[in-house]
């Protein structure tokens, strides 16, 4: 499991010019399963994520999590995050997990971010995207399990 996770003051998904999802001030997670991944890897990512303190406290240090600036998560399915374009031209994704494995996953990803207290939107799962987002810092970590 791969997350690309950013810091973010707006973060928003279009779909066919139809905005679907959008947060204000969070973290859009950028997010890819590969074969291997288990819903123990998704509960692991969870709980890390709603953990992680990355919002500047009043001496403007990193040190604030998610809830205590009232802030989202707007998740994106995201299969590139296992190209690999080591050879050729082209990128390989055969380690990203297929759409039968990865939706259910997807699925329990959104549930345990909620069941960590923390507020959701999604992209549509396999959809053609516009992601929109302003960058908060900027502050963007790659997360993997």
């Amino acid at each position: 499991m791969r997350v690309v996770l950013q810091r973010v003051t707006r973060a928003s998904v279009t779909i066919g010019g139809q905005e679907t999802a959008a947060i204000g001030r969070g973290y859009l997670v950028l997010v890819g399963f590969t074969q291997t991944d288990t819903t123990e890897a998704v509960a692991w990512m969870a709980e890390k994520i709603a953990g992680l303190r990355l919002f500047p406290d009043d001496a403007g240090r990193m040190n604030l999590p998610l809830d205590a600036v009232d802030g989202a998560v707007l998740v994106v399915s995201q299969f590139t995050l296992y190209g690999d374009a080591r050879k050729g031209r082209r990128p390989s994704f055969v380690d990203a997990a297929d759409p039968d494995q990865a939706v259910p996953l997807y699925e329990a990803f959104l549930v345990a971010l909620r069941e960590q207290g923390l507020r959701v939107a999604a992209g549509v799962f396999g959809a053609m995207m516009a992601v929109e987002l302003v960058n908060d810092g900027p502050v963007t970590l790659l997360l993997k399990r």
